[in-house]
């Protein structure tokens, strides 16, 4: 899907990764571009630097996204994108709190249902739409230092995946975007982490692989190219990637 007259949401846009998409999507010609977040100042510098406008928005609350929806629509017409893009990292294990699990899953799987519900029926009735889920490296691989990271990030790869495959047929394109280490808010104090193993990008280069990819309408977004060969090597023996990702956690979990 071209970017150029479209109208778009973004979840997370105050800053990161859906700033930068906000900023790479306005310099392709969107028509409107409608940025969400709880953050409300940098949010509204950043609707302000796109022609958009800024709705306050917590992604955990249904009512929160069909509000954002009614006002994007109110300002620029029928959806045509719908980047589902908060996260936040909130690490833990099994031991951990229920409301810790519970608000990863919040924030992470039914943040995206909740979009899926206010946007595809009226996608389909205008002909098509696209939805562009972020998740993570994480969730096609694991991630050695968080149970409710990695799960939650699992099934919002699953959650995409079932949307591809119920509405595919229907003009409804769906990406999932899984990035490794990306220079944002959430990585300031661990850019010598796991995840930046490979490398840690700027936003505005992953906004030019999300770009890329969201031409060629391709449903995995892989901005670290690495990440095609760890899926291959899991599927491939299974048990001997595990014994890897206990290595890699001996040499990144204190």
């Amino acid at each position: 899907m071209k970017i150029a007259g479209k109208n778009i949401v973004i979840t997370g846009g105050a800053s990161g990764i859906g700033k930068a998409l906000a900023e790479r999507f306005h310099a392709d010609g969107a028509k409107g571009i409608t940025v969400a977040d709880l953050q409300e100042g940098p949010l509204n510098e950043v609707a302000a630097s796109v022609n958009g406008i800024a709705v306050p928005c917590d992604v955990t609350k249904e009512a929160d996204i069909q509000n954002v929806v009614a006002r994007a629509e109110e300002a620029f017409g029928p959806i045509d994108i719908f980047v589902s893009n908060a996260g936040i990292a909130r690490y833990g294990w099994e031991e951990s709190s229920d409301e810790l699990w519970q608000l990863n899953w919040d924030i992470h799987v039914m943040a995206h249902v909740y979009a899926a519900r206010a946007v595809v029926d009226k996608m389909i009735e205008n002909g098509g739409g696209y939805l562009l889920n972020t998740a993570s490296a994480a969730g096609l691989l694991s991630q050695v230092d968080s149970a409710t990271y990695a799960v939650t990030k699992h099934a919002a790869v699953a959650f995409a995946e079932t949307m591809s495959i119920r509405y595919g047929d229907k003009g409804i394109r769906v990406s999932v975007l899984c990035p490794q280490q990306v220079r944002t808010a959430m990585t300031e104090n661990n850019l010598d982490g796991v995840a930046a193993v490979d490398g840690t990008m700027e936003p505005e280069e992953l906004a030019d692989h999300v770009v890329t990819s969201m031409d060629k309408e391709e449903f995995l977004i892989l901005p670290h190219t690495q990440v095609q060969e760890y899926i291959q090597r899991k599927a491939g023996d299974y048990d001997r990637w595990l014994g890897g990702m206990r290595k890699l956690r001996d040499l990144y979990v204190k």
